[in-house]
């Protein structure tokens, strides 16, 4: 079957666990769906608030930097260029990488609620990141590198794992596995916290694992550049193919698809970029569950059209919620903190609704 005839029935399929497209509807609301899928909003939305958010913060005044302060004020260009740019680049990276990842996955396991770190990424990368404080010290670069290694640890677990187990098909088995790693990392990184001195380990450990872009620099951003970009790139641009593997493995199989190297592939890709931006913002969650919900709302099920929308919208609501975590307190309140709070907020809001049944 060629590549186009594949195309053709890929963009046809609906996720199963997705949103069905309405029939018919108000001229309003099929402008909307425009809007939504139109390329120059996905990628001028994210922009407008990235641009917003450099004046955003406390100084000189808490909540907003008149931009005559920053034409005029040496300090506040050195705050922006230094530290806001960086952060919010980070943000955006951040949130468009978790949205994607999540999206990919629920669609790979045709499960909803599967989320970027499900294979035992995140809790792996908790596990390094503990592990590096506790043994190196809390330099950003190693406990970075330390959470990266341990993030791949976990997939490379969950898939040798899956690999022995005798019952079930691969994706009862892929998951299976994936909860037993992840229980493991978490027993471990109890223990570590267990033997963290009180004073100087256990502080870092704890405000590590609520996640935060509070220490990002120019190189934590440049050291993960390659490797989101490059993977958020593979994922937009294979994105049809999600369709065909959603339909389960004979039936792609039967439309000419590799399943198992194309799933491998976009898996692979998908945990890659989650353990990138994890390892330089900690345990930053919600944003790989609740976006790709949202998108195949607001545009339907297609791969096609909702992962690239949940790229923006995932950018967008990582870099406003990175926002409310610096301005809302004298201090600073955990970016971890902030996305559970509001996702898990979104997440009720979207399972009450009179619509979420039908469009499931």
């Amino acid at each position: 079957m060629n590549t186009q005839s594949e195309s053709s029935q890929a963009r046809a399929v609906p996720l199963q666990a997705g949103a069905a497209q309405a029939s018919g509807g108000s001229p309003g609301a099929v402008g909307l769906k425009r809007l939504w899928r139109s390329p120059a909003f996905l990628i001028l939305l994210p922009l407008l608030v990235f641009a917003l958010s450099v004046f955003v913060g406390r100084y000189p005044r808490p909540f907003f930097m008149p931009p005559a302060v920053l034409a005029e004020d040496a300090l506040a260009q050195r705050l922006v260029l230094n530290l806001r740019l960086p952060r919010l680049l980070s943000a955006l990276l951040l949130g468009a990488s978790l949205a994607a990842a999540g999206g990919v996955m629920q669609m790979l396991f045709r499960n909803p609620l599967v989320e970027p770190g499900f294979l035992g990424v995140s809790q792996g990368a908790g596990f390094g990141a503990a592990l590096t404080i506790l043994l190196v010290g809390t330099s950003p670069l190693w406990v970075e590198l330390g959470a990266a290694a341990f993030a791949m640890l976990g997939l490379l677990l969950s898939y040798g794992i899956a690999r022995r187990i005798r019952f079930g098909g691969w994706i009862l088995r892929l998951v299976l596995a994936g909860i037993a790693v992840s229980a493991i990392f978490s027993s471990g990184l109890g223990i570590l916290k267990y033997l963290a001195d009180p004073i100087s380990q256990l502080p870092e450990i704890v405000f590590w694992l609520l996640g935060g872009l509070y220490s990002v620099t120019w190189r934590e951003l440049l050291a993960i550049l390659p490797a989101t970009v490059l993977g958020l790139a593979v994922l937009l641009f294979t994105r049809w193919r999600l369709n065909l593997l959603a339909l389960g493995d004979e039936t792609a199989a039967s439309l000419g698809v590799s399943v198992r190297r194309e799933r491998a592939l976009l898996l692979t890709v998908s945990v890659v970029i989650t353990a990138a931006v994890v390892s330089v913002a900690g345990m930053v969650g919600w944003i790989g569950l609740i976006i790709p919900h949202i998108s195949r709302r607001l545009v339907g099920s297609d791969a096609a059209e909702f992962l690239p929308l949940s790229v923006s919208l995932g950018a967008t609501f990582a870099i406003l919620c990175d926002d409310l975590a610096r301005v809302v307190t004298a201090g600073e309140l955990p970016l971890g903190v902030v996305t559970s709070l509001i996702g898990a907020a979104v997440f009720l809001g979207l399972m009450v609704s009179p619509r979420f049944k039908a469009r499931r």
